[in-house]
C-alpha cells in the first residue's frame, strides 16, 4: 500500500450522482483532493479534477486512478432493461475499476454495492450487486464492500415519488414487510471514516439509521407524511397489483421508469433490514442523523427546490 497521507487523494466513479456529488462535498470539507468520472465535460471545481469517461474505456479509468490513493466504486445501474445490462455495468464495470486500480498501484479499493446483493435469486439488479462483491473479494485488494440499504436526502430522485404520496396523503406500499434507511450524508461518512481504518479490510458493512429491527412500511410512511404535517392514508398493494404498476410505469416513461417488474421483486421481499452482525462497529461510524429529522429536512430541501409543490 502506499505510504499514507493525512488527506488521501480518492478516485470516485458516480460523482455525478446522487451518492457522488454527497461525497464528493464532503470529501473536499474533509479536505481530501478528488478525481471524479464524469460521462461529460464539467466545468472546474477547487479541489475536484474531473475526468471524463466511462466505465467502459479502460483508459479513463486508468486516467482516473493514476496518482490516487483510493478506488471509492458508487457507480451502477439500478434500472435496466434486462440481466445482461446489468451485469455489464454493474459486474463488468466494477472488474473495469479493479483492474484499473491495480495497474495504477492503487491497493485500497471501497465498494458500494447494494442491500439488495444479499438475495441475489430476487432480482437481476441484486444478482449483478452480488456478481460485482465476488469480483471485489477476488481482487487481491485491500478492499471494503457496503451494502446502503434504500438510501434517502436532498437531491434524490430514487425515493422522490415516495415523497410526493405523502405529501398528497395517500402512500401505495409493498406488502408488509420491514426495512432499513439511511440518510446520505451518514452513508458518505461511513465511506469516508473506512478510508484508513485496516479493520474494515476484508469487510462488508450492512449500515442503517440506528433504528432496531427497521420501519415497517405502514410505520415509516406516517413518520414521512409528518414530515408534510399530514397523516397519509396507506394501501398496500399485492406483488400482481405492483406488477402492473410497472408495466404502465413503462408504457409511460419507458427507460426512466422508476418501478420496474424487476424492482417489484425485490420491493415485496419481507425483509430488507440490515443485518446486525454486518453494522459497522461503533468505534468506526454511528448513524448522526434521526430519520425524523432527516425526512423533514429533505422534504424541506424539495419544497425549496420546487420538485414538490
Amino acid at each position: 500500500m502506499k505510504k499514507r497521507t493525512p488527506h488521501p487523494t480518492l478516485a470516485v466513479t458516480g460523482g455525478t450522482g446522487f451518492v457522488g456529488q454527497h461525497l464528493i462535498r464532503i470529501a473536499r470539507e474533509a479536505g481530501h483532493p478528488v478525481r471524479a468520472l464524469t460521462r461529460a465535460w464539467r466545468p472546474p471545481e477547487e479541489g475536484v479534477e474531473w475526468v471524463e469517461g466511462t466505465l467502459g474505456r479502460s483508459d479513463t479509468l486508468h486516467r482516473l486512478c493514476e496518482g490516487a490513493d483510493v478506488v471509492i466504486h458508487i457507480a451502477g445501474m439500478i434500472n435496466g432493461p434486462n440481466r445482461a445490462a446489468f451485469e455489464a455495468v454493474n459486474a463488468g464495470g466494477t472488474a473495469a475499476m479493479v483492474d484499473a486500480a491495480r495497474a495504477a498501484g492503487v491497493r485500497r479499493f471501497i465498494h458500494i454495492s447494494s442491500l439488495s446483493a444479499r438475495e441475489p435469486s430476487l432480482s437481476d439488479y441484486g444478482w449483478s450487486k452480488a456478481k460485482s462483491e465476488r469480483i471485489v473479494a477476488a481482487s487481491g485488494l485491500d478492499w471494503t464492500t457496503i451494502r446502503p440499504p434504500a438510501i434517502y436526502g436532498p437531491g434524490d430522485r430514487e425515493t422522490l415519488e415516495l415523497f410526493k404520496m405523502a405529501r398528497r396523503g395517500l402512500v401505495a406500499l409493498p406488502p408488509a414487510g420491514r426495512f432499513s434507511i439511511i440518510h446520505v450524508e451518514d452513508l458518505c461518512r461511513l465511506i469516508l471514516n473506512v478510508v484508513p481504518a485496516d479493520d474494515s479490510l476484508a469487510e462488508t458493512y450492512e449500515p442503517d439509521d440506528g433504528v432496531p429491527g427497521g420501519w415497517g412500511h405502514r410505520h415509516f410512511a406516517r413518520t414521512l407524511g409528518r414530515a408534510f404535517g399530514r397523516r397519509p392514508a396507506t394501501l398496500a398493494l399485492p406483488r400482481l397489483v405492483l406488477n402492473g404498476v410497472a408495466g404502465i410505469d413503462r408504457l409511460v416513461r419507458g427507460s426512466k421508469a422508476k418501478l420496474t417488474r424487476d424492482r417489484v421483486r425485490y420491493f415485496c421481499h419481507p425483509d430488507w433490514v440490515a443485518a446486525s452482525e454486518k453494522r459497522p462497529p461503533p468505534s468506526l461510524w454511528s448513524p448522526q442523523i434521526r430519520t425524523p429529522g432527516g425526512l423533514r429536512a429533505t422534504a424541506d430541501w424539495y419544497r425549496s427546490e420546487g420538485w414538490i409543490k
